[in-house]
């Protein structure tokens, strides 16, 4: 599963939430397409999609089978919405979203980890994996990425001296 945002708000009285996401468009998420939200540390819930309107590429209003008053939707907010990979791999075959489970291999190092997780930080996309021990944020910038292969799952980078050591 990709985490692609967050339940941010409610949206009138009949259970409409407010989804902002990373994926960079907006017509991705489809009616009857499932939204795992992580109710509880772990624990990822589906939730089917009644209705789903883009409001612009960054946020959706979507009604949850399950969740029609806003009383209900009020318990989801601040929640982190995830999908299965499927789902965007149609729509956004080159969002960073999909490098989760990617190898990351240096150009000097060699293999460095496997990517647990990607962030954006304003228009800037990151890479959280573990090196040596340590948690480490990559950023993955056009000029430092050599190779995306998207079939063996691996992303082979020129990475600056010294960054994994910070």
């Amino acid at each position: 599963m990709i985490r692609i945002g967050k339940i941010v708000a409610t949206h009138g009285l009949q259970g409409s939430l407010v989804l902002t996401h990373v994926v960079g468009s907006s017509d991705w998420l489809k009616k009857d397409d499932v939204l795992f939200l992580e109710l509880n540390k772990g624990s990822f819930i589906p939730f089917f999609v009644k209705t789903v309107k883009g409001v612009d590429d960054e946020e959706y209003i979507v009604t949850l089978e399950d969740v029609t008053v806003v009383e209900e939707a009020k318990k989801l907010i601040g929640k982190q919405a995830y999908v299965k990979e499927d789902i965007l791999s149609a729509t956004a075959t080159e969002t960073p979203l999909l490098w989760i489970g990617f190898k990351l291999v240096d150009k000097e190092k060699g293999g460095i980890g496997v990517i647990e997780d990607v962030m954006q930080a304003g228009p800037q996309w990151l890479a959280k994996l573990t090196y040596e021990g340590k948690e480490v944020l990559v950023p993955l910038i056009e000029q430092m990425i050599l190779d995306v292969n998207v079939r063996n799952k691996f992303i082979r980078m020129d990475l600056p001296e010294g960054l994994l050591e910070l």
